[in-house]
């Protein structure tokens, strides 16, 4: 998690660069696009962290099956 977190506040630092340097728009958008997602992704990855904690089950179907829906979601959110 905190190396997708670093990602993410590395492309932060280059969209501040982009912005500050004059880049066209359309080519910020597509970072910041891309940052979003980044972060969507690591929001989703916590999510699937909490859900796991809550559900406290040891069933290893189980575990599978959240780590498989929260691909789904990352992929597909």
């Amino acid at each position: 998690m905190v190396n997708r977190l670093k990602r993410i506040e590395g492309q932060v630092r280059a969209l501040i660069e982009m912005v500050e340097s004059g880049r066209p728009c359309e080519d910020v958008a597509q970072q910041m696009s891309a940052a979003r997602k980044a972060m969507d992704k690591a929001f989703f990855r916590m999510m699937a962290c909490s859900v796991m904690e809550s559900v406290a089950v040891s069933d290893d179907e189980t575990m599978r099956e959240v780590e498989r829906s929260t691909r789904i979601l990352e992929k597909y959110a």
